[in-house]
């Protein structure tokens, strides 16, 4: 069987002695060009905690791939920080980069011929832009999750990432000092790896492993601990058995595989964001996937798992008790995981689990089916006057099913900033943020500073918050976002106004503006769209070529698979 199918072209042809002496130019032996390349993509940066340590992860996949007889090239892609730019305008680059990542290691490994890539990565936007390649490229291929962070402490509390942003707005209201708030930014994240609750990249990682693109366990291992430096060295015995089972992305990203998926996020209540990442990863993978899928399972699934942001555990807490794999056993023995599916160990998802004991008493983790957090899923797919193609909520359930009242309405996340400092908020509100919306961003950034303070205000069950952003994984509270069309395309939430009255309806999956359709149609009319966010670079790019939230925020959708609402007036001059 030959292995290097693809490098062959670069190593084994005679017409091509150049490529053949920059290889060698570069260390390769004779022996070395007769071998499978294997792209090891590291999404490591020194720059935040998710990703600090991801080139080290990166060196030893490639001392397990040397240690099978492949040859292991590594190179880089870039990360952006959603922690860190949270609450700015940096925020509008994030979900860009996940494309940016994308379309990165599909041009190196497509260029340079690799036969098998694995990809080592640890933030929010670093995972599902790794997938999206290896589904594009479509050659042998594994992720690697960098691991989750270990939960800080200060004076007795436990901190995480989360606590940090709701720490500012107890400042803002005079409710801790200026000692602890230092404090707890000092103490939050002591070391490497992604932050720790059910946010999105502990929800990407765990729904990625499901999809069976990592080996097991790999979500839930920290990133400090041993087992993760075993997972890496081990990696290449699963590479090379790919290698020779032909076993490629789209063989395992099924649409089972994307159903399974949808289970494990809702039973764990995981982020929103993964709405838009799962469309955007099955889109590459050539299976439609939908809005309407996400409903269909929170009609049938309950929330178990009690996870930060709205529980009380982390992603640490799951790793003493068996991590991801015991909850999927727990699962497939529920009969809510399909178990017949291929993984990246050449084995399916219920040989993986033949040896892993279910979650059951003596742990107040994960529920039982007879006692749910909450009886169907968490993730409901909103539709009405003002979001007609669809808005993601977020409802665990101990925010309650609905939610009324008079609209404040802000067309920037700094202006609701401002209006938070200045006390401008009041229990009852419909808070809605738009303008931040893919293009309207652009790039959909996550309304975590605001609404991580307003919990922090302790209005965080008095308020809903409406946008056409997104929400980071770590907001909790009443919260609706992807709101869509966008106010930026002239939607709904470009209508509203202050003082309207805003209904939301999370039992019958509405959300409506209580105003006449001739009044609408007289706001439509009257309405403007604003000048362009961005005027050059990639900032623009994204505007001119972005889908809708509801198709996943995608950069390469056929024009004939994509129906936009009816052509709005652009501005006047």
């Amino acid at each position: 069987m030959t292995l290097n199918k693809f490098s062959r072209i670069y190593t084994q042809d005679d017409s091509l002695p150049a490529s053949q002496a920059m290889l060698i130019g570069a260390g390769l032996s004779d022996a070395d060009l007769r071998k499978p390349f294997v792209g090891i993509c590291s999404t490591g940066f020194e720059g935040n905690t998710c990703n600090m340590h991801l080139d080290g992860l990166a060196n030893e996949v490639k001392r397990g791939v040397a240690a099978q007889g492949l040859v292991g090239l590594r190179f880089n892609t870039i990360g952006v920080s959603d922690g860190i730019t949270n609450g700015n305008a940096g925020m509008r680059y994030s979900l860009v980069s996940r494309e940016i990542i994308a379309d990165s290691i599909e041009a190196m490994a497509g260029a340079h011929y690799y036969d098998a890539l694995a990809c080592v990565v640890g933030c929010d936007k670093n995972m599902p832009g790794a997938l999206i390649a290896m589904a594009r490229l479509n050659r042998p291929a594994l992720m690697v999750y960098g691991g989750t962070i270990r939960g800080g402490e200060f004076k007795g509390q436990q901190l995480n990432i989360v606590s940090c942003f709701e720490a500012y707005g107890k400042k803002v209201n005079g409710q801790i000092s200026e000692e602890d708030y230092q404090g707890i930014i000092h103490h939050a994240c002591p070391g490497p790896g992604a932050c720790g609750g059910m946010y999105t990249a502990n929800t990407m990682a765990a729904a990625i492993e499901t999809l069976g693109l990592t080996v097991p366990a790999s979500s839930s291992l920290p990133a400090e601990s041993p087992a993760k430096l075993q997972e890496c060295l081990a990696t290449g015995a699963y590479l090379r058995r790919l290698l020779e089972l032909d076993l490629k992305p789209r063989d395992i990203l099924t649409r089972e595989a994307f159903e399974n998926a949808l289970v494990v996020i809702t039973v764990l209540g995981g982020s929103t964001n993964a709405v838009l990442h799962l469309i955007a990863i099955a889109h590459a993978a050539g299976v439609k996937l939908t809005m309407e899928d996400f409903q269909a399972v929170s009609n049938r699934v309950p929330v178990l798992a009690d996870l930060k942001p709205s529980g009380q555990y982390l992603m640490e807490d799951l790793s003493k008790l068996g991590g991801v794999p015991a909850v999927q056993r727990t699962l497939l023995d529920y009969g809510l995981l399909q178990g017949d599916l291929l993984t990246v160990t050449g084995r399916t998802l219920a040989e993986n689990l033949a040896d892993v004991r279910p979650l059951g008493p003596g742990q107040n983790l994960l529920r039982p089916l007879s006692n749910p957090i909450k009886a169907d899923g968490h993730i409901q797919m909103l539709y009405g006057n003002l979001a007609s193609r669809g808005a993601v909520a977020k409802i665990t359930g101990k925010e309650g099913l609905r939610f009324e009242g008079p609209a404040i309405v802000f067309n920037s996340e700094e202006e609701l900033n401002e209006g938070i400092r200045h006390h401008k908020i009041k229990a009852g509100q419909v808070v809605v943020i738009r303008y931040v919306g893919p293009k309207g961003g652009p790039g959909m950034p996550e309304m975590l500073k605001p609404t991580s303070a307003i919990i922090g205000a302790g209005l965080g069950d008095k308020v809903a918050l409406v946008t056409d952003g997104r929400f980071s994984g770590g907001t909790h509270g009443f919260v609706i976002g992807h709101v869509c069309p966008e106010a930026y395309d002239g939607g709904g939430i470009a209508l509203v106004q202050n003082g309207d009255w805003v209904v939301i309806d999370t039992a019958n999956n509405t959300i409506d503006i209580q105003l006449s359709e001739y009044e609408l149609e007289a706001r439509r009319a009257a309405w403007r769209r604003p000048p362009l966010p961005a005027r050059q670079g990639v900032l623009l790019k994204y505007i001119r070529t972005v889908s809708d939230a509801s198709h996943g925020c995608i950069t390469d959708l056929l024009e004939e698979a994509y129906v936009p609402e009816p052509a709005l007036r652009p501005a006047g001059r």
